[in-house]
C-alpha cells in the first residue's frame, strides 16, 4: 500500500512527465531521427510493488494524454501499455527479488547503476520501437523506423540516467551507484 506522500509524489510526477513531453520535447526533432520520449520514466519508476491493473490504467492514461497534446491517436497509449505490461517480467528477470521492497522504486539509489541501466534501456528500446512502428506502419520504412527508434532511444536513456544522477542518487555513497 502506498502512503499519501508516494501518491502525492506520483502524481506530480505524472504531471510533470506529460507537460514536459507536450510542451518541450514533442519540439525536439533533431533531423528526423532523435526525439526524446521521457514520459515513460514514469512507468519505469512506479514502485515494485503496484498492482499490475493500476500499472496497466496509469501506463494508459499517461499514455493518452501524451497523445492528447501530440495529435497521435493512440500511439503513445499502445506503447506505454505494451511496456507497463512487459515490466513486471523485465523486473523479474533483471532486479532480484530481495531488492523489490514494498514502496521502493526501481533507481540508483535501490537498485544500482548497472541495473539502472539496463532495465531501463531494455524497456524504453522496446517502448521506442513499439511507438516508430505504429507511427511509421510501413514494411519499405524498416531500416529508417529502427534508426529512429535506436538513436532515440539512446537519448532518452541518457536523459533519464541524468534525472536518475540528479534527483535519485543522494544517499548512495560512489562506489555504492556502480554495483
Amino acid at each position: 500500500m502506498m502512503s499519501s506522500n508516494k501518491i502525492m509524489i506520483n502524481i506530480l510526477r505524472f504531471v510533470a512527465f506529460v507537460l514536459i513531453q507536450g510542451l518541450i520535447l514533442n519540439h525536439v526533432n533533431i533531423n528526423g531521427y532523435l526525439n526524446p520520449l521521457l514520459y515513460v520514466m514514469f512507468i519505469l519508476l512506479l514502485p515494485f510493488d503496484m498492482s499490475r491493473p493500476l500499472t496497466l490504467i496509469l501506463a494508459f492514461l499517461l499514455g493518452y494524454a501524451v497523445d492528447l497534446f501530440s495529435g497521435t491517436p493512440g500511439m503513445h497509449a499502445a506503447a506505454s501499455v505494451f511496456v507497463a505490461f512487459v515490466r513486471p517480467y523485465f523486473m523479474d528477470a533483471i532486479l532480484k527479488h530481495d531488492e523489490e521492497e514494498t514502496g521502493n522504486e526501481p533507481t540508483i539509489r535501490v537498485i544500482g547503476f548497472r541495473k539502472v541501466v539496463y532495465y531501463n534501456g531494455v524497456l524504453v528500446l522496446i517502448h521506442h520501437m513499439i511507438f516508430f512502428f505504429i507511427e511509421a506502419f510501413r514494411i519499405s520504412e524498416f531500416l529508417q523506423t529502427m534508426v529512429r527508434a535506436l538513436l532515440s532511444s539512446v537519448i532518452t536513456i541518457a536523459l533519464i540516467i541524468v534525472i536518475q544522477f540528479l534527483f535519485f542518487s543522494k544517499s548512495k555513497t560512489r562506489s555504492g551507484l556502480w554495483r
